[in-house]
């Protein structure tokens, strides 16, 4: 999931990106099936009711934003990099509570999501999560965000498989709280990763700020030496 593997994924703001073009290739075509499917998803879910396929559609949203860091902005300072990844722990976060709303709002209501179409999204997700990690197998290896990407995809299969059992449980008890009970796991996993990802962000933050300003005294302090050496 995103956000279940929140340490590695805020590793992306450690090291830059790889020039390798085949890792930028690759992280392209991620990127356009994560987003793909995170409008499919929401999509889906809105219609069948689903608020687990919601959730996973948050999944693939943070997955987007990932690789759109690792693509634009891991090449940068420090500074905007942790801006990035600010802006995606907010938005994560509210998703999340998002979600989770949503979740309590069906339970209350006694919503029944469709099954078949719970299953059958849940399943073209599992496949399209399947193929990137696949396609990013070759880079576990690489440096921390190369090996940080493949570990979120391939965790994002664990909340795809959740899907499917919620789909399962749905059809088997025709009620809803099978998708009720997976909805609000992944909402605060969601939740969590996102506060993670804010809190090594604001850290990234406070150390550059630090560093500049430890710089600055620098710039400072060696003309004063200069001015107070003594002439031979």
């Amino acid at each position: 999931m995103a956000c279940s593997c929140g340490s590695a994924c805020a590793s992306e703001k450690a090291a830059p990106a790889s020039v390798d073009p085949r890792w930028r290739r690759a992280l392209w075509i991620a990127l356009l099936v994560n987003g793909g499917m995170f409008a499919a998803e929401i999509v889906a879910g809105l219609a069948a009711g689903s608020s687990a396929l919601q959730a996973d559609a948050l999944d693939f949203l943070g997955d987007s934003v990932n690789y759109a860091i690792a693509i634009w902005v891991a090449g940068l300072a420090l500074t905007w990099r942790a801006r990035a990844a600010l802006i995606k722990g907010a938005g994560l976060i509210a998703l999340g509570l998002w979600v989770g709303a949503s979740t309590a709002w069906h339970l209350a209501r006694g919503t029944v999501p469709t099954a078949e179409v719970m299953g059958i999204v849940g399943f073209a997700a599992l496949l399209a999560n399947g193929f990137v990690a696949v396609m990013l197998y070759r880079f576990r290896d690489g440096d921390s965000n190369m090996r940080s990407v493949w570990i979120c995809s391939r965790n994002d299969a664990i909340g795809n498989l959740a899907v499917l059992a919620a789909a399962a449980g749905v059809f088997g008890t025709g009620a809803g709280w099978p998708d009720a009970i997976v909805a609000a796991i992944m909402a605060t996993l969601g939740i969590a990763g996102g506060v993670e990802i804010v809190r090594h962000a604001l850290a990234d933050l406070a150390r550059d700020a630090d560093e500049e300003e430890d710089d600055d005294d620098d710039e400072v302090e060696m003309p004063r030496l200069a001015m107070t050496e003594p002439r031979s």
